[in-house]
């Protein structure tokens, strides 16, 4: 029997906690049939393993060279994280694997301290990866892209951990990224079509 990847027993994972049918008001102000939490999934132990270890191989899998991976807070937060913390255990096995570091994009700026946007890595010139949770309208996705920017840091990729597929969010994103590519790790409807899967077998 073949071994899921990284992506496929994630999935399975996101569909069963992450994902509710119902009525609810997005952050956008629209209203949708359905809700998808990532976070009960990016902070869970081994949702957190599995999304940092599915997002290397995203990134493995298109040859994309970065030295962080960054977002807005606090959607992004544990995707850092956990992407950071894969990176480090990959380099111990593996000699063509490289540290990935991790930055978290305010969404203001400190007023006190130093005052600084960005937390964590920031260094002109470097090659970054944007994250985001869930892609909607791309908002959140679009200020972490321009901030990176500010701060002097190249743009490799964005991934988002769920594109839901409606409100434009893709092509803002890609129109903000300005040729660097978009990769999601899931749709929505992926996402669904395992929660059904899941519900079904359940009740057979």
């Amino acid at each position: 029997m073949t071994t899921p990847t990284h992506a496929q027993q994630l999935l399975t994972l996101l569909a069963r906690q992450s994902f509710r049918l119902g009525k609810f008001t997005l952050s956008s102000g629209g209203t949708s049939d359905y809700y998808i939490d990532c976070r009960t999934t990016t902070l869970d132990a081994e949702g957190g393993r599995l999304t940092g270890e599915a997002i290397l191989d995203l990134l493995h899998r298109h040859r994309i060279e970065a030295d962080a991976v960054g977002g807005l807070t606090l959607g992004a937060d544990p995707m850092v994280s956990n992407v950071a913390t894969a990176s480090a255990w990959r380099v111990q096995t593996d000699p063509d694997a490289r540290l990935i570091h991790g930055f978290l994009v305010r969404k203001a700026e400190k007023a006190h301290g130093t005052g600084r946007r960005i937390e964590g890595f920031s260094r002109p010139g470097a090659r970054v990866v944007i994250v985001d949770d869930v892609c909607t309208t791309g908002a959140s996705t679009i200020t972490a892209i321009e901030a990176a920017r500010e701060s002097g840091m190249i743009v490799a990729a964005v991934v988002c951990f769920v594109e839901r597929e409606e409100a434009n969010g893709r092509p803002a994103v890609e129109a903000s990224a300005e040729g660097a590519p978009f990769f999601s790790l899931f749709t929505a409807n992926d996402v669904r079509a395992e929660h059904v899967r899941q519900l079904s077998t359940s009740s057979s």
